[in-house]
């Protein structure tokens, strides 16, 4: 059985929003963790050079690309647990730029994949989202709802599941995919709704600027996120399966922007952004979690769940982003 408070953990995308949460968690654990980041001239470690040094300490970090075959063989080599995060993420541009997606998240998923193969790994689990069910054609969503990609993003992401559970079945790669909902929490960036929206307020906006109002999402908060992937990494049964992680209540980006206002002492007015609108046919109107195959197979349940756990959630990323120099990393702005 797999205990990533002592077997060695490969983290891909360690150096993004839920990467480095899921990092932190791992590391106060106990485990041998090593962090595998997109290298760039810079010597940028992504949001890890954010962490405490106590923390990085124990963290081995590896400079690479997912879609660089080599770097990922180099990287996976020792680690007898790959979790798998390293993607591009943005639905935006992957509007304008969809070969990058099919690269990173296709082409960067099967190098994972034969490089576990290849050193005969004993977990790896793939990262899915809940874009991939597209607008829910039943509520809540468990993991047999239909998969109805609606953006290049969203697609590429099926791909890749496929792709993983294909090497399950083909080569019996011990694959588990687990599929977040909306993650949201410190580090966020802001081409994600609550981030945006904070941080307007922040800077004393009383008229922020949002894309569609209308459509419902399930909002995980992250460290739930970064509990859910070392639940299924360490859960013998999830071997094969598809995982959903979210907190089992849904909520409209309208109503999530007025909660956020209240908490922050502000009686928003809401403008549209037509940057933030996605095509018409690609947007996707309804997402909420049906979580109870995770209760089940790996007895996960989210701590931040339901109404009260989505305020005490926000109450905890508007105090993070409201600090001055955690606001002075975001630049004024739409970003991708």
């Amino acid at each position: 059985m797999i205990d990533l408070s002592r077997d060695a953990v490969l983290v891909t995308g360690a150096e993004g929003f839920i990467g480095s949460h899921l990092v932190e968690a791992l590391v106060a654990r106990g485990g041998a963790v090593r962090a595998m980041v997109q290298y760039n001239s810079f010597g940028h470690r992504g949001w890890l050079d954010t962490l405490p040094e106590k923390t990085l300490k124990n963290v081995e970090i590896v400079p690479g690309d997912v879609r660089d075959r080599g770097s990922v063989y180099s990287a996976v080599r020792g680690c007898p647990v790959v979790l798998h995060l390293a993607a591009l993420i943005a639905i935006p541009y992957s509007y304008v730029a969809p070969q990058s997606y099919v690269d990173t998240n296709v082409t960067g998923t099967l190098n994972v994949l034969e490089a576990a193969r290849a050193f005969d790994v004993a977990k790896v689990v793939h990262t899915s989202t809940s874009e991939v069910y597209g607008t829910a054609r039943r509520v809540p969503i468990d993991e047999e709802h239909p998969i109805q990609a609606q953006s290049p993003y969203a697609a590429s992401k099926a791909a890749a599941d496929h792709l993983a559970l294909s090497f399950q079945k083909s080569f019996g790669t011990p694959v588990a995919v687990i599929r977040p909902f909306n993650t949201y929490g410190p580090r966020q960036s802001t081409r994600a709704v609550i981030p945006t929206i904070i941080t307007q307020v922040a800077r004393g906006a009383e008229t922020i600027r949002l894309g569609a109002v209308h459509p419902t999402r399930d909002f995980s908060f992250v460290t739930d996120t970064a509990a859910g992937f070392i639940a299924v990494a360490e859960c013998d049964a999830t071997v094969g399966e598809v995982t959903n992680v979210g907190s089992n209540f849904e909520v409209s980006i309208g109503d999530t922007a007025r909660m956020i206002g209240a908490l922050m002492g502000r009686d928003l007015t809401i403008d549209c952004d037509d940057a933030r609108l996605r095509p018409a046919a690609s947007e996707v109107e309804r997402l909420f979690a049906d979580v109870s195959k995770a209760e089940r197979l790996m007895s996960w349940r989210p701590a931040f769940g339901g109404r009260d756990g989505f305020r005490r959630g926000l109450e905890r990323t508007i105090a993070w982003f409201s600090d001055p120099a955690n606001l002075a990393r975001y630049p004024q702005g739409y970003q991708v």
